[in-house]
């Protein structure tokens, strides 16, 4: 072997390229090199730069030799360099997925609400591979982050029912069992409709129970701010993202009539139009809508719990009374 070869850092793998050119052939003749102008010495290289997609500054580095010998040992072979920075292209290093795999990665993503990286966890394969992996297949990659909306935790209906309806247990009390806040459970609730307990540090006169998609559809302002902006009315009975599969693009003028005009809060305006929260509440930042004061019920829920009672007080002022 040459002075060259011998200064290369090769691996063992190597050999099989050194020893001859039938082992980047595929290279050779795929890419345009004149076969017979590559000795062995430069077959090495001629390999790393056209079947491995590498820069002659890393086969430079991984060799340990000059970045210009190597660029002149590749010309010698007859391979084609393009200019630093031209977009060489480079090979797809795409292995070939087990069997059954896009069938497996579909039913954890889409039916078990897996996420990537807990798929990645059962798989033994890296998250980003397995978000590559979902795009491959044409599955819709869910949003991640406090803004998401498909792997937002959710209480199922019949534990609700269970726990919160029949049992009479506080929302409070329900997500200590159940090892979650408080506010997902009356989150979970709501989406599905069950009627969820009035409560409040301060005992005050009207209905105990709320069913809060239905209180704000019902609403006399909400109704028509839904009807200018053409917002279909969509039934509790699921999380978010079933409600809601495309969620209605917030506009300024739309934020602020449910807001203000309307009197909502962040989480009525998500359970009207299937925008998180946060998303909600990020929007308002950056169209520098300004919010309420802290605390207290928000004006939908004092005008519901008013026009509530009154409805309660006119059915029992018109009901007769027994002789």
């Amino acid at each position: 072997m040459s002075a060259f070869m011998r200064e290369m850092r090769m691996p063992d793998s190597a050999a099989l390229i050194t020893s001859g050119l039938h082992a980047c052939d595929c290279a050779v003749s795929h890419r345009g090199v004149n076969a017979a102008a590559v000795d062995a010495e430069s077959a090495y290289l001629t390999h790393l730069y056209a079947c491995e997609g590498l820069s002659t500054y890393r086969i430079a580095e991984l060799t340990s030799i000059d970045r210009q010998r190597v660029a002149r040992a590749l010309r010698r072979a007859g391979v084609r360099l393009r200019p630093r920075g031209a977009g060489r292209h480079r090979p797809t290093r795409r292995r070939d997925d087990p069997p059954d795999i896009e069938e497996l990665v579909a039913d954890l993503y889409e039916k078990a609400h897996l996420t990537s990286r807990q798929i990645g966890v059962l798989l033994g394969m890296p998250e980003r591979t397995v978000r590559d992996r979902l795009r491959r297949y044409g599955l819709s990659i869910r949003t991640r982050g406090g803004r998401n909306r498909e792997d937002r935790r959710t209480v199922p209906a019949d534990v609700l029912h269970e726990l919160y309806s029949q049992l009479g247990m506080t929302a409070a009390e329900v997500g200590h069992r159940l090892g979650t806040s408080r506010h997902v459970v009356l989150r979970s609730a709501h989406t599905l409709g069950l009627p969820v307990r009035v409560g409040g540090t301060v005992p005050q006169p009207g209905p105990e129970e709320i069913e809060l998609i239905e209180a704000l559809y019902a609403d006399p302002l909400v109704a028509p701010a839904l009807g200018q902006y053409e917002i279909p009315r969509v039934p509790p009975g699921g999380p978010i993202y079933e409600r809601f599969p495309i969620p209605v693009p917030l506009t300024t003028p739309l934020v602020k009539d449910l807001y203000w005009h309307c009197g909502l809060g962040l989480d009525h305006i998500e359970l009207l139009t299937g925008q998180p929260a946060n998303t909600v509440r990020g929007f308002m930042r950056r169209a520098d809508i300004p919010v309420r004061h802290p605390g207290g019920r928000t004006p939908f829920l004092r005008r519901w719990r008013t026009g509530a009672q009154e409805a309660v007080n006119s059915s029992v002022a018109h009901t007769p009374r027994q002789q």
